[in-house]
């Protein structure tokens, strides 16, 4: 059966719906205008093709993001090659600090007299403890307790040496050189603390430490001057404390304040502890000083003085630093518990310096280089005799020799220094021959034969020529590193005299004299130290504005 047949459905064609065009994209900026063409020269009529005209909108385009960045770059590696140098540096510097604060002491036991790391391996050399006492002291964790077999020594009044490198000090081992005792206390000058330094009065400018900022770096400083209970009688310490400040002045040392102090007699003590009080802000503070200046004296006294208030200074005097004449009694730097309000104190090892009597002469000697007392001037000529100085030499023990090629009206040489060397007067024709006679036996130090062969003599020679400005006052004093000061002073030629050759001698004349030490030891020339009851008279305090005035540190005592 066929299907039925189905009509074609047929339906309307409709065009299909048209999209609206999108919209140009607005920008939130102006395209920036195309620089002018520059001005090209117009050819002589009928020469050479006409220059085209560029249609309007053609030249050259606005720099992109890629031509942004390339210049960015372009820039950096050009900036890049000109700070290379200053980067190399500033790594350096860092690499420097790095390894000085590596240098830094650490949590390891040390001896709390010397600060040198204990140990049991070898007898005898400094830090060394017997082996029972050591193992019994870390059960009990009070290695901090401990006192080394060679501090032992000390306490008992040996001389047991532990540094070398100057001359050397013979006997006993040489275990530590000068050098890594610096080394020790490279690390000082990145740390952020309160440096007191400390310098000898009777030794001012041999234990001055004239580059003390290669230790202590930026850090303040307070300068605290010792042993001035061992100037001479009547001594106005007001005149002494203007002329170390005027002295400080001059060396360009920038200083918070400067204090006269005596560790025997705590003159001074206090003023110090309030400076550093006031100054120690949460630092730690550092004793510095160059070696035998009395750097372990001065912790002692601190502590002592400190102990009344303060129950952690009272604590900390029962495990004090060992105080010798030895040079290099510290060999590391020592911690010490003193403060309440935080911050700790460290006992510094001494600056060894090569130019000072210590460095040259024997272990056994040192003690006779230290006063033990008030310092008398011993004057040549003596005030009752008419004995002039010209053509005589003056020997200070065997370790000065001073020849007087000329000498002025009225002049004398008075020496300041330890009671235990004795001075000497001899022609200078006869000086060579006394000398070579006579040291180790008239001439201590050096003290006996054997000393004496090794002894390398008086190699170092300077000559000073002086003339006085005034009649009335000193010249100058000439100061021997290590051992004291000679000044050069008239002996009370009167004011109204009316002797004109001796007017005109004091005016034109000049003072020439032949110095000699044992080398390295140097000679310094300095204006005079005013000390005795005639100082008041002569010393005079310069007149300063009063922005010089404020500038200098101020001074107490």
């Amino acid at each position: 059966m066929a299907s039925p047949h189905l009509p074609f459905l047929s339906f309307p064609k409709t065009p299909p719906p048209q999209l609206a065009a999108p919209r140009p994209l607005t920008l939130p900026f102006r395209p920036r205008a195309a620089p002018a063409a520059a001005p090209q020269p117009t050819p002589p009529e009928g020469v050479g093709p006409a220059a085209p005209t560029p249609p309007e909108g053609v030249g050259p385009a606005a720099p992109t993001r890629g031509d942004r960045f390339l210049g960015r770059q372009v820039a950096t590696e050009a900036a890049a090659r000109v700070l290379a140098p200053d980067d190399a540096d500033r790594r350096l510097r860092r690499k420097e600090k790095r390894r000085a604060l590596a240098k830094k002491p650490s949590g390891l036991a040390s001896c709390y007299g010397c600060g040198a790391p204990l140990h049991t391996a070898e007898e005898g050399a400094p830090g060394y403890v017997d082996p029972d006492t050591y193992d019994l002291k870390r059960r009990h964790h009070q290695l901090r307790t401990v006192l080394c077999a060679r501090c032992k020594l000390l306490s008992h009044g040996h001389m047991v040496t532990a540094v070398g490198g100057h001359g050397g000090y013979p006997g006993g081992k040489q275990f530590v050189s000068a050098e890594q005792l610096r080394e020790k206390l490279s690390y000082l000058r990145h740390e952020k603390a309160l440096i007191v330094k400390l310098v000898d009065i009777v030794d001012f400018n041999g234990s001055f430490l004239a580059r003390v900022r290669d230790f202590a770096g930026a850090n303040p400083i307070i300068l605290v001057i010792t042993k001035v209970d061992l100037l001479p009688r009547d001594t106005d310490l007001n005149c002494v404390g203007d002329w170390v400040v005027d002295s400080v002045v001059k060396k360009k040392l920038n200083v918070l304040s400067v204090h006269l102090t005596s560790s025997k007699s705590l003159v001074g003590i206090t003023g110090v502890i309030s400076e550093i009080q006031q100054e120690k802000k949460g630092r730690d503070v550092y004793i510095l000083g160059s070696a035998n200046v009395g750097k372990s004296a001065f912790i002692s006294a601190l502590l002592r003085t400190m102990a009344y208030k303060d129950p952690v200074a009272a604590a900390a005097q029962k495990y004090k630093p060992i105080q010798s004449a030895v040079p290099g009694t510290t060999l590391g730097p020592i911690e010490i518990e003193a403060f309440l309000g935080g911050g700790k104190l460290y006992d510094t090892p001494g600056v060894h310096l090569h130019h000072r009597q210590a460095a040259v002469i024997h272990a056994d000697d040192l003690p006779s280089l230290a006063p033990q007392s008030r310092l008398k001037g011993r004057c040549f000529p003596a005030n009752d005799t008419d004995v002039e100085l010209s053509g005589n030499s003056l020997f200070w023990a065997g370790l000065v020799r001073i020849d007087v090629v000329k000498a002025l009206p009225r002049m004398r040489l008075t020496f300041y220094g330890p009671k235990k060397l004795k001075v000497n007067v001899v022609p200078t024709t006869e000086a060579d021959q006394f000398y070579k006679t006579e040291v180790g036996v008239t001439l201590t130090p050096p003290t006996g034969k054997e000393t004496a062969e090794r002894w390398a003599g008086l190699q170092g020679v300077r000559e000073l020529k002086i003339k006085y400005e005034e009649r009335d006052r000193p010249a100058c004093d000439i100061a021997i590193s290590g051992l004291g000061w000679i000044s050069v002073e008239p002996s009370g030629v009167p004011s109204n005299s009316s002797d004109d050759n001796i007017e005109e001698e004091y005016d034109d004349g000049e003072l020439h004299l032949m110095v000699h030490v044992p080398k390295p030891v140097e000679v310094f020339v300095r204006p005079p130290l005013p000390v005795g009851k005639a100082a008041s008279e002569w010393y005079r305090y310069q007149e300063l504005t009063e922005e010089e005035e404020e500038l200098r540190p101020k001074w107490h005592y």
